[in-house]
């Protein structure tokens, strides 16, 4: 019997590893706006749902580094649900203080941009199985705003 409950657990695990799952992409990360607080950068997210029926986002933690640093890092609750069998873009906020960019002046300094590692985690409520995570990572440059940007000039 114990055997049998063996074979049935691998077989269920075999199927469960083949599946399609969703899977995550970060097409853009550029400026959104500035504020007396922080520099706020919107991330967007391409998400593809291979499944026949919607599924709840449960949140979207981010960490976002230069120059090997954490410099923003937050969570956003429940944003919504991925489409059936589409792909949904996600628009992720990523707030950036003015304090932190003081201390990155040598990256900034050279080309005005930063140079970035950002790191989602998107957690979904999958039927039966429960909250599964997707992972997703996105290097390049981003832009800093100029009086020009700031001011319309």
């Amino acid at each position: 019997m114990a055997g049998l409950m063996d074979k049935a657990k691998e077989f269920v695990a075999e199927k469960v590893a083949n599946m399609e799952k969703p899977e995550a992409t970060v097409k853009n990360v550029d400026l959104k706006g500035v504020s007396t607080e922080c520099i706020t950068y919107k991330a967007d997210v391409n998400v593809s749902n291979p499944y026949s029926t919607s599924i709840p986002i449960c949140q979207i933690s981010y960490t976002f580094k230069s120059a090997d640093r954490v410099i923003a890092e937050g969570t956003i609750p429940d944003p919504g649900s991925l489409k059936a069998e589409a792909d949904t873009m996600l628009d992720v906020e990523v707030k950036v203080p003015h304090s932190v960019l003081a201390s990155l002046v040598k990256d900034i300094g050279a080309d005005w941009d930063i140079d970035y590692e950002l790191n989602i985690i998107l957690t979904v409520d999958l039927p039966i199985f429960g909250n599964f995570n997707i992972p997703v990572n996105s290097k390049g440059e981003v832009k800093l705003p100029t009086l020009s940007t700031l001011f319309g000039c």
